[in-house]
């Protein structure tokens, strides 16, 4: 429970895939949220639920992790109740977490 982030989920998508007979690179998709920042966000505007949980994937390409997860700020351009600066907080918990990773 880093900064109050919760980890919801995380989806081995290699595994899932390979259960239906197909093959795929590993790739998780891990699921975390702040409740602090989903609650102010959906008081704003409830749609803002279709851009949640933040996701980080974490992807093996030829032979290397690569850890990339969607830039926060871009909810603000999808939804302008939505201030810049609220966004730019997430957006620099979500970078701490990702370089504590690795």
């Amino acid at each position: 429970d880093k900064k109050g982030w919760t980890l919801f989920q995380i989806y081995d998508v290699k595994e899932r895939l390979a259960a239906k007979g197909f093959e795929q690179k590993p790739l998780k998709i891990i699921e975390i949220c702040s409740g602090k920042y989903a609650n102010q966000f959906l008081n704003k505007n409830r749609l803002i639920s279709l851009c949640m949980p933040c996701k980080i994937n974490v992807i093996e390409n030829n032979g290397k992790v690569i850890i990339a997860g969607m830039n926060p700020a871009l909810v603000s351009e999808f939804f302008s109740e939505i201030a810049k600066e609220d966004v730019l907080e997430v957006e620099k918990e979500i970078k701490e977490i990702i370089e504590n990773a690795v």
